[in-house]
């Protein structure tokens, strides 16, 4: 008897999150990619640091994606590649291909990079590729320019680092010991810069600190001071494993202020990094007086309209549809495949007071068969979630945005109560490749 394994039933898919089990709610199985772009990749990433130069090693295939990274983002001027092709294989040749092919595009380019950013692929790995010869030759042949090994690796995906982790922490792998400041602090592991206007900045600077991060880098030397910073600012999960090597290497304390949307837990971040500075934490009962002035007022405008989440958006989706939920909103679903250790609490909070919550995944093969409409104006949070549910009035937004503390939270009312009155051309948008980082 044939069964039937998809459709168009908008709930095919989802799980409640009453029968919901942490952090993995849906099985790993064959993988779907809904045309959602915005969020950032390992090409899009690498070129953070100035006057470098990308060089990719892989297959014909692999290469496509890479290249419309770079031609989308006008840097085709900082990109290269090396194709690896079958002959390599069988003539045990793949160390001199990358020496050499490396060799010929430095020799071939009109200016002199500063740093070089290798990404090898899977293949490297399957034949037991001698990479640490070839990182040594190339140093010796280029003493005056900086590499760093980066990889292209799918198959890491699903054990240790997965490639977005591996990118970050490779992303100030090229930074070299320094004498450090005291009053130097860094902002580690984000794609995009962190809004000035957030609790962070405004207490460094009251106590006489100064907080920089990569993208306030234009130059390599500027790049490489960041290795005077005494300590490092990480709030994002999937770069935590930055600033732990970080810690290691060049002896900068690591403080990892998790990002949040419970007051609580934003003072208790706030709290600690007032202690490293060693002031006294102010009194922050009027910045949560002013966001729930904020949530209020969004509340008023959007009313109880269905209210949707994706992960693209938020570093935490779950502290989000907690907060939203607690102020009278009226989420229905988060879409989301997995979550972070941080998410515990909300996950749990959410199943016992939530329990009709929806969760969705965003790669599950069914998701291609859903029912991309919805009967009632929705206000979705997340390029994915505006997909998924056909909406035109979504907060176009990846990583937080930049947002952070209560300042983000008071931003993030600003733009729901703006993506409710204001439609947007969802199918335009979502396809925009690495949101925020210059593409066409």
């Amino acid at each position: 008897m044939l069964k039937r394994i998809n459709g168009t039933d908008p709930f095919l898919a989802s799980i409640k999150i009453s029968d919901a089990k942490y952090p993995a709610p849906f099985p790993s199985q064959l993988e779907y990619g809904c045309p959602a772009r915005g969020t950032w990749n390992i090409v899009h990433t690498g070129f953070l640091i100035p006057q470098a130069h990308e060089i990719f090693v892989c297959a014909e295939g692999c290469l496509r994606g890479v290249v419309l990274t770079a031609a989308e983002m006008n840097a085709s001027d900082r990109f290269s590649t090396v194709e690896v092709r079958e002959q390599n294989l069988l003539d045990g040749d793949m160390e001199q291909l990358i020496i050499e092919g490396v060799t010929d595009i430095l020799g071939s380019l009109d200016y002199k990079p500063r740093a070089v950013l290798v990404y090898t692929s899977c293949i490297h790995h399957f034949v037991g590729c001698d990479l640490g010869l070839v990182y040594r030759t190339l140093r010796e042949r280029f003493a005056d320019i900086d590499f760093t090994d980066c990889y292209m690796t799918p198959i890491m995906r699903k054990s240790g680092l997965t490639p977005d982790q591996l990118m970050r922490q490779q992303l100030y792998s090229l930074i070299s010991l320094r004498e450090k400041d005291p009053k130097k602090i860094n902002i580690i592991g984000n794609n995009l810069p962190t809004d000035k206007a957030c609790e962070l900045f405004g207490l460094a600077q009251e106590a006489g600190y100064e907080i920089r991060e990569i993208t306030d880098c234009k130059t390599y030397d500027e790049y490489q001071s960041l290795g005077e910073a005494s300590a490092n600012i990480c709030f994002n999960p999937v770069s935590k494993c930055s600033g732990e090597e970080l810690e290691k290497r060049l002896g900068q304390k690591l403080l990892y202020l998790k990002t949040s949307f419970s007051y609580d837990e934003i003072e208790k971040q706030l709290s600690a990094l007032c202690g490293y500075m060693g002031v006294r934490t102010p009194d922050f009962s009027k910045s949560r007086e002013r966001c729930e002035n904020a949530l209020r007022q969004t509340r008023e405008i959007i009313g109880d309209a269905p209210v949707v989440i994706d992960y693209t958006a938020v570093l935490r989706p779950l502290s989000l549809a907690r907060l939203l939920l607690t102020h009278g909103f009226n989420v229905t679903a988060v879409y989301a495949d997995g979550f972070t250790g941080e998410e515990r609490e909300d996950f749990d909070f959410l199943k016992m007071h939530f329990p009709q919550l929806d969760l969705f995944p965003t790669v599950n093969v069914r998701m291609r068969s859903v029912c991309r409409t919805r009967e009632s104006k929705t206000l979705a949070i997340g390029q994915k979630a505006a997909y998924f549910t056909g909406t035109r009035n979504f907060v176009n937004i990846v990583e937080n945005g930049g947002m952070y503390g209560f300042e983000g939270i008071i931003k993030l009312c600003g733009l729901i109560s703006d993506a409710w009155t204001s439609e947007k051309d969802t199918r335009r948008l979502i396809q925009i490749k690495g949101m925020g980082c210059g593409c066409v």
